[in-house]
């Protein structure tokens, strides 16, 4: 089995744990949309497309876990850090860069590392194309205006 497939088998089976199915929904949604924007960006770009969706898959867990969104990038990517270990899927660089980008993936305003700038690139998409109907947040604003004249929209 690939990284990322048995990444994903231990993510959907930590999302089978959530008592209400609608965020469960929710979430498989938005981990699944993210870690598709991460790869297909990260191709461009020329970064590693398995790293980014990986980090994409886990960016969110720790919210998903606790129900708490407070300080979820940083405390997400100590709770990536632990479960790349157990899972024994990474090198050290590897999980270096996964948890950077998903400690950093809340900072939209400001430029990190090219990894990281996937990850957040990924999630402004998601957060933007997910629902039309709702407005773009004055934080990924900017960001968004970048990816549609990157990618031509």
């Amino acid at each position: 089995m690939s990284r990322l497939k048995e990444l994903r088998k231990y993510v959907d089976a930590e999302l089978q744990k959530m008592e209400d199915k609608d965020k469960m929904i929710s979430a498989v949604a938005h981990l699944y949309g993210v870690s598709l924007a991460a790869t297909m960006i990260a191709r461009k770009r020329g970064e590693d497309p398995e790293l980014a969706s990986m980090a994409a898959m886990l960016h969110d867990m720790h919210a998903y876990k606790t129900g708490s969104y407070e300080d979820h990038a940083h405390r997400g990517a100590e709770l990536a850090r632990g479960i790349l270990t157990q899972l024994g899927l990474t090198s050290e660089e590897e999980t270096e860069i996964i948890c950077s980008a998903i400690y950093h993936h809340d900072d939209k305003l400001v430029v990190d590392g090219p990894m990281d700038e996937v990850l957040k690139d990924a999630d402004v998409i998601h957060h933007c194309m997910n629902d039309l109907s709702k407005a773009v947040k004055e934080k990924e604003k900017a960001r968004f205006a970048s990816l549609c004249e990157e990618f031509g929209m």
